[in-house]
Formats: C-alpha cells, sequence, structure tokens
C-alpha cells in the first residue's frame, strides 16, 4: 500500500548510492546476496531473544534490498537478479517469522499462520506476474521492476513495519501476527480479483 509513495521518497538517494556502487564495480547480485546473508542472522538472534541484533539485521537486508535494485537501475537489470531478489525476499521474510517461533514456541501457531499468509500473498503475486509477462503487460508504479508488481494492502513498506513492530514489542505478536496475516489475505484476495478481471476475458 506505502511502496509507491515511498519510492518517491527513497528512490534519488538510493541511487544516487546505487551507482556509485556501480562505479566500484559491486554487482547488484553481491548486494543482493550479502544482504541476505546479514539478514539471516536475524533468525539465530530472534531465538535467543536478542530483539535489538535482530532489528539491526532486518533492517540492514531492507537497506541492500533497496540498494541492488539502485545498481541494477544504474548498469541494466538481469533475468537473474530480478529472480535471486524476489526469491531471497521472500525465504527471509519467512525466516523472520521462523526466528520468532523458535524464541516464542508457545506463540508459533501464529507465527505458523503468518507464514501461510505469506504464501497466500507470494504466491498470488508472482502467479500474477507471471502471467502479465506472458502477455506482455508492464508497469512501473512502484519503479522499475523485473517483473510485474501488482500491489495490495500489505506489501514491502507494511512487511518492515510489521517486522520492527515484533523487534519493539515482542510481547504483542500474537497481535501483530494476526492483524498483518489479515492484511495478507485482503491482498492476496485483491490480487485473485484483480486476476479475474484482468486474465478472465
Amino acid at each position: 500500500m506505502l511502496d509507491a509513495a515511498l519510492r518517491r521518497v527513497i528512490d534519488r538517494p538510493l541511487d544516487a548510492a546505487g551507482r556509485g556502487l556501480a562505479r566500484c564495480g559491486i554487482p547488484a547480485n553481491a548486494v543482493t546476496v550479502s544482504g541476505f546473508a546479514v539478514g539471516m542472522a536475524a533468525v539465530p538472534a530472534l531465538a535467543c531473544g536478542r530483539y535489538d541484533l535482530a532489528l539491526a539485521a532486518i533492517l540492514m537486508n531492507r537497506l541492500a534490498d533497496g540498494l541492488d535494485g539502485a545498481v541494477a537501475r544504474a548498469v541494466g537489470p538481469t533475468d537473474l537478479g530480478g529472480y535471486l531478489d524476489i526469491v531471497l525476499d521472500f525465504l527471509f521474510y519467512s525466516a523472520v517469522v521462523f526466528g520468532v517461533a523458535l524464541a516464542r514456541p508457545d506463540e508459533a501457531v501464529w507465527a505458523a499462520f503468518l507464514i501461510f499468509s505469506f504464501v497466500g500473498s507470494g504466491s498470488s503475486f508472482l502467479a500474477y506476474a507471471i502471467i502479465a509477462a506472458k502477455r506482455g503487460v508492464t508497469t512501473a508504479d512502484r519503479g522499475r521492476k523485473s517483473l510485474f508488481y501488482l500491489g495490495g494492502l500489505a506489501e514491502g513498506s507494511e512487511t518492515i513495519a510489521a517486522f520492527m513492530l515484533i523487534c519493539l514489542f515482542p510481547e504483542l505478536f500474537p497481535w501483530i501476527a494476526g492483524i498483518f496475516g489479515a492484511m495478507c489475505w485482503v491482498t492476496t484476495a485483491g490480487r485473485i480479483g484483480q486476476a479475474v478481471r484482468s486474465f478472465g476475458g
């Protein structure tokens, strides 16, 4: 929901940093994989109850996620880059929730619900992108992407906000997971509805 508006604020400084990294010969895929590796440190941090370290790892991962796209825009996007970006993002999102489940096993059902919700949101996103690519449909509403980006109530910005809230207020995890999971299902339903309207004829 907030991604398009946020991009208008962050794209300029990210693009400047991306051009700098590109001039240094740092490829976008290296930024993607490095950011994923740093982000995965959130899992043991969460498992140990170190929510401060987990939050730092999450924020560094998200910074890298913005920078890899900026580098790609500077030198030209690649299909492999787009693939790695989306796959590692979804793995990272689920890994963070898994880390919370390790830290709070009594609330693991809420972690399972949130990952279940991610599957709905992610699969509806990717399936739409596949059919859109087949039909030659493109959009630049959320910046230049390697695949069609269909928005919704729960997007990247909202996901990171939810993760930040979990790290800052871990005792509220069931509420955060329940509310954000419901947002994911609203997003999934909206994407399915859009697919029916776009592809049903």
